[in-house]
């Protein structure tokens, strides 16, 4: 969308640098992302300006496109690691000026299973939605997840599984919850290939999501019911 050969940066208004953040990002132009960023910081703008009205209004373009099949998977991740990029810079910075968080989440994928495709495109979705993310990877035991819901003091944990074998585990991770007191202190949400929402009610979780772009959609809304 853009070449910033030609786009001198300090000549636009923060309007125009904060449309063309979103327009570089939807296109996963990682090098002037950071540039614009950069140069947004320059100007004085608060780094959770910076953060919502470019890169995640940015993302949610990304998302809406997904959703509605004009994006795909490769691009999806093109745009993920552009977000990523400006977060490196912005993310000291919002933890300096102790600027809000959506919420903490604990995602990865469950014990006997090795695919991880699909949870870090939620995972970078997550984190382009304003999440702190921590993506704890591949085979998890039900300990595992525990000891992270519990380090980071997760809002949120999101447990994936690409075979059917391994998608019962997900229930043993929840009755762990259950079993440790701590089902209640936290939003279960679940997705992978051979899932659907019937399991996800049946083994108790909060949400089951299709894909990455309504895993952003869910966890928003559970984070504001959840906050009433």
């Amino acid at each position: 969308m853009s070449d910033n050969d030609e786009i001198i940066l300090a000549d636009l208004s923060n309007e125009e640098l904060f449309e063309l953040m979103q327009d570089d990002l939807y296109d996963g132009y990682a090098d002037e992302i950071v540039e614009e960023v950069h140069e947004a910081l320059k100007r004085g703008l608060a780094p959770y300006e910076i953060l919502t009205q470019g890169l995640v209004a940015g993302m949610d373009m990304v998302g809406e496109d997904f959703r509605d099949g004009i994006l795909f998977v490769p691009e999806v991740l093109m745009a993920a690691k552009a977000m990523k990029a400006g977060m490196t810079v912005l993310r000291p910075l919002l933890v300096e000026t102790g600027a809000p968080r959506l919420g903490v989440a604990v995602i990865g994928t469950v014990k006997g299973d090795i695919h991880d495709i699909g949870q870090n495109l939620v995972s970078m979705m997550w984190e382009g939605a304003g999440l702190e993310v921590h993506n704890i990877g591949i085979n998890n035991s039900a300990e595992a997840y525990l000891e992270a819901v519990q380090k980071y003091n997760a809002d949120v944990l999101g447990m994936s599984a690409l075979l059917t074998t391994t998608m019962p585990y997900m229930k043993v991770v929840i009755d762990e919850l259950k079993a440790k007191r701590m089902r209640d202190d936290v939003i279960v949400m679940v997705g992978g290939a051979p899932l659907n929402a019937a399991f996800a009610e049946e083994i108790e979780a909060d949400a089951y999501c299709e894909d990455a772009s309504e895993a952003v959609v869910r966890v928003k809304e559970l984070l504001v019911l959840r906050r009433r």
